[in-house]
Parts: C-alpha cells; sequence; structure tokens
C-alpha cells in the first residue's frame, strides 16, 4: 500500500471514529466539551461541575487511544516496507491532519457553526453570535494542523526507533 492511500485508509477510520464519539459526547451532554465552545457562549454558562469534568475523563482515554493508536498503527503499517523518517512523519502527520480537515469542515463548519443543531446549542445560549464563529474555528484548524505536526513527528520518531 502506498503513502497515500494508507493516510487516506487510516485517516477515515480516525475520522471515523473520533466523529463519532465527539458526536456521541454533545448528544449526552454537550458541556463536557465547554472548553472548545466560543468564549462569550462559556461565559454565558456556568463553568463545568465536577460530575461534567469527571464525564470528560472518562471520554478522554478513548478518544486518546483512536487519536494516538490509528496515526501509530498507519506508520507501522508502511515501516514494514522499510520507509524512511520522512515517509513515517508523513503518514502520521497525514492521518491526524486529515482529521483535523474533515473535523474543521464537517463538524465545526457545517453542523457547529452552519447548521447549528439543539444539542449543540447550550440552555440559555440560543442565537448567540459565537455560533457562528467560523474564524475561533479556523483558528482551531490551524493549531491543530501544528498538534498533527508535533504528534507525526513524536509517532516517527517512534516507529522509526523500533
Amino acid at each position: 500500500m502506498n503513502l497515500v492511500s494508507t493516510i487516506l485508509l487510516y485517516g477515515l477510520v480516525l475520522t471515523v471514529l473520533l466523529l463519532a464519539m465527539l458526536l456521541a459526547i454533545g448528544l449526552v451532554n454537550p458541556r463536557i466539551m465547554l472548553q472548545d465552545y466560543p468564549k462569550d457562549i462559556q461565559a454565558a454558562v456556568p463553568p463545568k461541575t465536577t460530575a461534567e469534568k469527571r464525564q470528560m475523563l472518562y471520554w478522554l482515554g478513548p478518544l486518546l487511544v483512536v487519536a494516538l493508536g490509528c496515526p501509530t498503527l498507519a506508520a507501522l503499517s508502511v515501516k514494514a516496507a522499510s520507509t524512511t523518517f520522512l515517509e513515517l512523519f508523513l503518514v502520521a502527520f497525514g492521518v491526524i491532519f486529515l482529521f483535523n480537515l474533515i473535523d474543521w469542515l464537517i463538524l465545526d463548519w457545517l453542523i457547529f457553526c452552519t447548521l447549528t443543531p439543539k444539542f449543540v446549542v447550550l440552555p440559555g445560549t440560543e442565537g448567540m453570535a459565537g455560533y457562528k464563529n467560523y474564524w475561533m474555528h479556523f483558528h482551531g484548524f490551524l493549531i491543530g494542523t501544528a498538534i498533527s505536526g508535533a504528534v507525526g513527528l513524536i509517532i516517527a520518531g517512534i516507529v522509526g526507533f523500533l
């Protein structure tokens, strides 16, 4: 399998799993993701409760396993073809970047900003400008891209060392 098909395969698996988990969190209790809401919305609601913080910790483990597992498995799968560090990095980065890109365009811009379904709207914040803050989500995408690069380097270093 070449690098592009590896990125697409593992990137789509990562994307489907993480988007399903994030949508599940939103359906269970969107306040669990309060730290990711625009600042005006965060300021309009009470801070997370202890129970909500605990709920986030329950979700964090599986989210991290999936988020780090898919790019690591992708890098391991191409390592068998005796690839270079650059190729390992590109695969790990590409898998995470593909999720980041789809998360930004589909989850953030389409669902959160454009459609704004009721399950993402926190009580008492209906109609607030933050729900249409496309710039905040683009900024998050840029940060996610930098994180994709850093994590890609770490994974490539670890897998290359194995």
